[in-house]
């Protein structure tokens, strides 16, 4: 939470992709039972003497999405078999991450989500790559493994137990972790939790079981997210935060207006601007109730803290990688400062080729793109530069209990004026307006074929006429006013089909 140091929601533009927050350079630390998988030539690997791994031509650091869809590319090409390793400090392959605060979180009763469900890469439609696939491929996994160094000049990175790996082509996919509240405050206390891991969402699930009243922390995705998840299992749920609405970085206060009443219909209660004081403990030791910044008490038998996260870039940056906005910084290639080293995904600080800025960008989307440009890149002698749209989303109240389910989606930058319109009840958007010209675009509940238009409009920014636009009242209406300005028809089932 920004008052104690902590950024709710790392989303970043002029607006919505701010500067990011500076952090201490530490080692990721978070050691583990290694397991592997090899070349489909020699099975499982027996280790060389000198170095952990037996795939050195290309390592990856990460066992995210980015590392997926990485992998998934080089498969692809034919170019992984023997060549490329995964070292990874989860003891799982890489999965779809967003499921955690989404369908993971469903009632025992509503088939919540589990693995091996959504491995990469089931979010774009493609194979589920299981343990099994791996070991097909000839992939070899490191899980389990923490990197604390890197020695550039040997091509070596060093593990937390005392390992080398060593490395012909380096790339940095490690992504974040959860920023966290102080131990001082109760951050650390039994019944807090934290969702960035399979290990953390399976906590949080065993907490739910019994739980009554839970406080979640934070007004950006995870709040919303989990508060959505929560009162699903009847939990009486209170969601806190310093800023004067949810998603204060990339909703305008009336849209948010919409969601928090929508929320509050629903049994969710919202706490706008203290911030945490303590987190105390009953005499079981597991914690009891949330004290504010203004006196206010709220009880508790189950914490999410969801204030934003860390890049988790410590040894790379003490290796003298070059940073920007946080994160580890790139070129459009996603190659660092340092040949045969790049780096993808939420760590890496990139030119955002059509705002003419850089920025770092927390979300899938950028994950699995800056993936499969960074494979071209590396594999292909790709020259053009990643061009990356801006794109959030998310969807929540899916399970089947629920009356309706929100599902949005944002394109773009939200900057200069925003002009809202539609039936939050039904469908509801918004255009982001700067010197005529159309910068972002929101959508909620649209059809599947004006969902796809929201891109081509962002990428697109047409010259809008924001008096006709204010005029309209439905998002049919605003879409159409748009489309005809690009040239393209507007999105109905018809004119799509």
């Amino acid at each position: 939470m920004e008052a104690q140091g902590f950024s709710p929601c790392s989303m970043a533009s002029s607006r919505l992709f701010g500067a990011g927050a500076r952090f201490s350079h530490s080692a990721i630390v978070l050691p583990a039972p290694r397991h592997r998988f090899a070349s489909r030539r020699s099975g499982y690997a027996v280790a060389a003497k000198a170095h952990l791994n037996e795939n050195r031509e290309y390592v990856i650091v990460g066992g995210g999405n980015s590392a997926g869809y990485l992998a998934h590319a080089f498969a692809e090409k034919g170019l992984a078999d023997g060549k490329l390793c995964i070292v990874a400090k989860e003891t799982v392959p890489p999965y779809e991450r967003p499921a955690l605060t989404k369908a993971y979180l469903f009632p025992l009763d509503e088939k919540p989500a589990r693995l091996p469900g959504f491995h990469t890469c089931v979010g774009s439609g493609w194979e589920r790559q299981t343990p099994e696939w791996y070991k097909e491929k000839g992939i070899e996994l490191l899980q389990g493994t923490t990197v604390s160094g890197l020695d550039i000049a040997a091509s070596t990175l060093k593990t937390s137990s005392g390992d080398t790996i060593k490395y012909g082509n380096l790339i940095i996919a490690t992504g974040c972790t959860a920023a966290r509240l102080p131990e001082k405050i109760g951050g650390n206390l039994p019944g807090v939790h934290y969702i960035r891991e399979v290990a953390d969402a399976d906590s949080l699930v065993a907490s739910l079981k019994g739980a009554k009243k839970a406080v979640i922390i934070g007004g950006g995705y995870i709040g919303l997210e989990v508060s959505a998840a929560t009162s699903s299992w009847n939990i009486d749920t209170t969601v806190v935060f310093p800023e004067p609405h949810v998603m204060f970085r990339l909703f305008t206060p009336s849209i948010a207006k919409h969601y928090e009443k929508f929320y509050e219909d629903r049994g969710v209660k919202f706490v706008k601007g203290p911030v945490v004081s303590k987190i105390a403990s009953g005499s079981n030791g597991r914690v009891e109730k949330v004290e504010l910044s203004d006196g206010t008490t709220l009880e508790a038998d189950v914490v999410v803290v969801g204030i934003g996260a860390k890049p988790a870039i410590g040894p790379f940056v003490d290796a003298g990688l070059a940073t920007a906005e946080g994160g580890i910084q790139v070129d459009g290639q996603f190659r660092t400062s340092v040949p045969g080293i790049s780096a993808i995904g939420d760590v890496a600080a990139f030119p955002l080729k059509m705002y003419g800025r850089t920025t770092r960008v927390e979300h899938v989307d950028h994950a699995r793109k800056s993936a499969l440009h960074c494979a071209n890149a590396l594999l292909e002698t790709l020259t053009d530069p990643y061009d990356y749209l801006p794109f959030f989303y998310s969807r929540v109240f899916e399970n089947s209990k629920s009356s309706r389910k929100l599902w949005w989606q944002f394109y773009g930058d939200n900057v200069g004026e925003s002009v809202e319109f539609g039936d939050f009840n039904n469908k509801y958007g918004a255009f982001w307006i700067d010197d005529g010209r159309l910068k972002g675009v929101f959508l909620e509940s649209g059809s599947p074929e004006e969902f796809a238009l929201l891109p081509k409009l962002a990428r697109a920014q047409p010259s809008i006429d924001k008096a006709r636009l204010q005029s309209v009242s439905s998002v049919e209406q605003a879409l159409e006013i748009a489309s005809k300005q690009v040239g393209s028809p507007p999105a109905t089932a018809a004119a799509v089909g």
